[in-house]
Parts: structure tokens; C-alpha cells; sequence
């Protein structure tokens, strides 16, 4: 069986690919630090959905990465995983927009 990661390698090299994954990008590293979350917390889906009084398909659509989640579902997230959250701003690789002075 081929590993997601070694099909996104593959794949990244399409331009077409490229340009959408880029579009989603946040969709998804936000879908994978949710289930890193629960899954280095020993929890299933269900699980943290009850810590979140939530539903199991709520858990499900927030690692699926079709929708951001607010920071308030974050918060209870992190709550439920006994984590923290890092926000960072960092600069944009090459861009050529310059900082209002």
C-alpha cells in the first residue's frame, strides 16, 4: 500500500496539483495537527467528541479538512488533549509585497 505522503510527493510536481494544494493548504495542516492531537492522546473520535460535547462525525469533519474550525472549537480541542495552541505569523518565502511602514 502507498503511503498519502509519498502520493503527495508524486503528485506535488503537477502544476495543477500544486496550485490547489497550495489554495488548501491551511485546511489541511490544521486537519493533520487536529488528528495529531487526539491520536498522541489516546483517544478515538468518539472519545473526544464526548470530552467536547460534541458529535463522533463533528471529530470526523474537523480531521477531514473541509472546513476550519473556529478557535473556539480549537480551544475545547486542545482542552480535551491536554494541549496548547501556537499561532505564528511567519514572512512569505520570495514575496515581493512590502510592509506598510
Amino acid at each position: 500500500m502507498t503511503k498519502i505522503s509519498n502520493l503527495h510527493k508524486k503528485w506535488i510536481k503537477n502544476p495543477d496539483y500544486k496550485e490547489a494544494y497550495d489554495e488548501s493548504r491551511m485546511e489541511f495542516e490544521i486537519a493533520q495537527e487536529v488528528i495529531e492531537a487526539r491520536m498522541k492522546s489516546g483517544l478515538s473520535q468518539e472519545e473526544l467528541a464526548a470530552l467536547m460535547s460534541t458529535s463522533q462525525s463533528a471529530i470526523a469533519r474537523l480531521e477531514s479538512g473541509v472546513s476550519l474550525p473556529s478557535l473556539r472549537t480549537l480551544t475545547k480541542l486542545a482542552a480535551a488533549t491536554n494541549t496548547h495552541i501556537e499561532i505564528h505569523f511567519k514572512p512569505i518565502k520570495n514575496s515581493k509585497q512590502k510592509l506598510a511602514a
